[in-house]
């Protein structure tokens, strides 16, 4: 019952925070590119992103883990916070605001991910039991 609340509540937070950073990254992306290439601009980033998690909860569900997928998660929400506080008031108000979202959307994922492992913990690698000629 805890997984799915934390799937309801990560998937709120992770549309709102995309609706949020959504016109940020297409007026970043407005400036040099036509509005019908602009509006899809923000796929760019978040496109990696969501694809990286599918790979993370692929693989906490089979008991494996996935550096490589939480190292493009944490790269490409670097970029998002980035490219919002770019666009964002110069205050400390505005950049909070601004990088808010992503950061929320990330904690919530990496806790839902925390659930999977605790209830499913990683299997440990296997040694080479070959023995040697």
């Amino acid at each position: 019952m805890t997984t799915v609340m934390t799937v309801v509540i990560m998937t709120v937070v992770g549309a709102l925070g995309g609706t949020v950073a959504h016109d940020p990254l297409r007026h970043l992306a407005g400036a040099d590119a036509p509005s019908e290439v602009a509006d899809w601009w923000p796929l760019l980033v978040y496109g990696p992103w969501l694809v990286a998690s599918l790979s993370i909860l692929h693989a906490a569900l089979n008991k494996r883990r996935a550096p490589h997928a939480w190292c493009v998660v944490l790269l490409f929400s670097v970029f998002a916070i980035g490219f919002c506080i770019d666009q964002a008031p110069r205050t400390l108000t505005g950049a909070t605001v601004a990088s808010l979202p992503t950061i929320a959307t990330v904690a919530c994922f990496h806790q839902l991910v925390r659930q999977i492992t605790l209830t499913r913990p990683p299997q440990r690698g296997v040694a080479n039991r070959r023995t040697p000629v």
